[in-house]
């Protein structure tokens, strides 16, 4: 492997793009979350510097998302994301990405990390293979990998293939986070634009009773007398 496509020159490469004032990311830091420390190093020069960095080896990547700082993870997902999208990426690398997706989910672990690299890494994947594991993570107690199960159904709505989208939709049609909800009305929303019956038929089902944030992604680019008449349904839900 060059050396110029390490994990260690990339860290290099981020300390060079990130305002002066901020604490140098190879140093120790405590376990960041969200995305305050992402403020240091814009997003757009992360994604740049990972496309630069997406011949990486996975065992590379995998040092990458092991960092605390969350900036460093962002790259990481982002070659991986780089790397699924590639018609050049042979299956055994797309296997490898995928299995590293999962193997370290728990470093997977914000929002905008799942967004990065699900629909590829994880959809890409999947796409003509057994998709039982979204069905098992979407039952998990993290809300990152329910979020995840959700979100990696973006690859398979763009092949017009919206099945598992509800599916997955309706094992988490009443998730307590909103997170997760905001993401379930994103991708019913996104899948209905295929299929319109099923997001209707789905309305019909759960809009009086799914969480309102999802409800109002959900029927977003219905006309207005849909949405209208899909939140009096959840307004007489909620007087009852």
């Amino acid at each position: 492997m060059p050396e110029s496509i390490s994990a260690e020159r990339f860290i290099q490469a981020l300390n060079n793009v990130r305002q002066p004032k901020e604490q140098n990311i190879s140093e120790q830091s405590v376990e960041v979350d969200s995305e305050t420390d992402l403020k240091s190093v814009p997003m757009r020069q992360i994604f740049t510097l990972a496309k630069q960095f997406m011949a990486m080896p996975p065992d590379e990547i995998e040092k990458l998302l092991e960092n605390p700082f969350h900036q460093v993870r962002v790259g990481a997902v982002s070659i991986m994301d780089w790397q699924a999208r590639s018609k050049k990426t042979p299956e055994k690398r797309r296997k490898e990405l995928f299995d590293l997706y999962i193997k370290h989910h728990d470093r997977i672990n914000n929002w905008d990390l799942v967004d990065r690299s699900a629909p590829y890494v994880v959809g890409g994947y999947l796409v003509d293979k057994s998709r039982d594991i979204l069905y098992k993570l979407a039952r998990s107690k993290s809300l990152w990998e329910r979020r995840t199960a959700i979100v990696a159904t973006y690859y398979f709505i763009r092949q017009g293939d919206v099945d598992d989208t509800f599916k997955i939709a309706e094992l988490l049609v009443h998730d307590p986070h909103d997170l997760v909800q905001k993401a379930v009305g994103g991708w019913v929303r996104e899948a209905g634009k295929k299929d319109l019956k099923k997001l209707l038929s789905f309305l019909d089902n759960y809009a009086a009773t799914m969480p309102r944030t999802m409800l109002r992604y959900a029927i977003e680019h219905l006309d207005k007398a849909q949405r209208e008449h899909y939140l009096s349904m959840k307004e007489r839900s909620s007087n009852c």
